[in-house]
């Protein structure tokens, strides 16, 4: 039994997916206005340099986005303000903007409708020859798009790909005339984000339940399912006083990612480190002395540590390089057990990922194409008591935990009064608009009483509901 939880909250949609009560994905999306994969925009031509073959676009997100300008995409003679559709391939990181194409490809279950092709194509996946010939034959196809074929078609008849080539088909022509009337630079059509992401490539032929916290994605998943044959679903509607994190207890399950070291039930346990170039893995023993020799006991460590690399690489988004220090083995069937562990953890992976054999110093290399960013970056920022050495939760995901645990309260009990004791760290910082934080934490209709203590760990909350609690806090009264 698999379970795909989806909570939107503070600014946040963030979606965990669980196997046999083990989590397996964390997906976090900002909701701030940000360029996000899939999304389609109309874009204006802001600059073009030749040294890079890198035009520069205005899709009316803040940062101009770029697009690399190569003969394949007929795209070299752009000209500075010319107006084009653009589609986002890769979000903004950091300074810079948006990487986008000037081709359109619409996602589905079953196929991917792509203006780029104007034939019939396979995934890599797909062997079967008569899958293909038979697909060939009865594809009913619109003269200016093609197609890419995806595995999930193989569970299914033709109709349902056709009806589905149909929808997406709808859906383009729809881009193309937006694209045509609209003037500025702005969005003209959504992809659905990662919830639509997660449905599109995370629903198989295993049994789901869905859990979702609000009407609009109860309504969106709900319409999705009605296009879909091949998958057993529950939908849920969570209504229950606390929020569904909370409930289901996977608020502590996140939290926990932040720690970098990881423990094996052998008795072993890997250090997750993040360096400028590169995320580092370190794996150890520890206390693994159950087997009679010390070959057997690297071996056993080594091969529980894979499994948990490739599961922490995914369930933290880890990308770009990352380089894996196994425990030294000297014997070649072993570490090709390893491996072949470590590669099995990522079949179900839809990044695409590329894993080294292991070098003369027994380290293995992993290039993972970056899409989203890691959780920390949702979680964490740099200490400035430490020169940024450090890492401490962001306020803006400490204003989520703590509205939750208020929306909790409120919900179990009438609080007029509440008192948020909170690491000094973040005083300057939530005084710098105090009314703006006791909204953002759903407190406006409460009165709230602030206070700052040094090495608390996070926060605590507590209602005020005596009368000489309130005057001995009456000094830190904030509204």
């Amino acid at each position: 039994m698999r379970e795909i939880f989806v909570e939107r909250n503070g600014g946040l949609l963030r979606i965990i997916i669980r196997q046999n009560g083990i989590l397996k994905e964390c997906l976090i999306e900002e909701q701030k206005g940000d360029a996000y994969p899939g999304e389609v925009y109309n874009g204006v031509v802001k600059n073009i340099v030749p040294a890079i073959k890198c035009a520069f676009i205005d899709i009316g997100c803040g940062k101009n986005a770029y697009m690399y300008m190569d003969s394949k995409f007929k795209n070299l003679n752009l000209k500075k303000g010319e107006k084009l559709l653009v589609q986002v391939v890769k979000e903004s990181y950091g300074k810079k903007g948006a990487k986008v194409v000037n081709s359109i490809s619409i996602p589905g279950k079953y196929c991917v409708l792509d203006d780029f092709i104007h034939n019939v194509q396979f995934s890599k996946k797909i062997d079967d020859r008569d899958f293909k010939n038979r697909i060939a034959k009865n594809i009913k196809l619109p003269a200016d798009v093609g197609v890419m074929i995806r595995t999930d078609a193989q569970n299914v008849n033709v109709d349902a790909v056709n009806n589905e080539i149909n929808k997406l088909y709808e859906d383009y022509s729809s881009i193309e005339k937006k694209g045509r009337y609209s003037l500025k630079p702005g969005l003209i059509f959504e992809s659905g984000g990662i919830l639509g992401e997660t449905l599109r490539d995370k629903l198989n032929d295993d049994k789901f339940k869905i859990y979702v916290d609000n009407e609009k994605d109860y309504a969106c998943v709900q319409n999705f399912l009605r296009y879909v044959c091949n998958v057993d679903v529950e939908l849920i509607l969570h209504q229950d006083n606390r929020n569904l994190f909370s409930y289901y207890n996977l608020e502590k399950e996140i939290l926990k990612l932040r720690n970098s070291r990881v423990e094996l039930s052998c008795g072993g346990y890997i250090i997750i480190n993040r360096t400028e170039a590169m995320f580092v893995i370190d794996v150890n023993s520890g206390k693994n002395t159950k087997n009679n020799t010390m070959n057997k006991t690297v071996l056993s460590t080594n091969l529980q540590a894979a499994e948990e690399i490739s599961r922490q690489i995914i369930l933290r988004n880890l990308n770009g390089i990352i380089l894996i220090d196994f425990i030294d083995m000297d014997r070649q069937e072993d570490k090709e057990r390893v491996l072949c562990k470590l590669k099995s953890g990522f079949s179900n992976d839809k990044n695409k990922i590329l894993i080294y054999d292991f070098t003369e110093l027994n380290l293995v290399q992993i290039a993972r194409r970056r899409k989203g960013k890691p959780i920390y970056d949702y979680i964490e920022e740099n200490c400035a008591c430490c020169s940024g050495i450090g890492k401490k939760i962001k306020l803006s995901y400490m204003v989520l935990l703590i509205g939750n645990e208020i929306l909790n309260m409120s919900r179990e009990k009438n609080i007029k009064n509440i008192h948020i004791q909170i690491n000094s760290y973040y005083k300057k910082e939530i005084e710098k608009d105090l009314q703006g934080f006791v909204k953002n934490i759903g407190a406006d209709n409460m009165t709230v009483y602030i206070t700052y203590k040094d090495k608390l760990f996070m926060y605590k909350l507590e209602p005020l509901v005596f009368e000489s609690q309130l005057e001995q806090l009456e000094m830190f009264k904030v509204n």
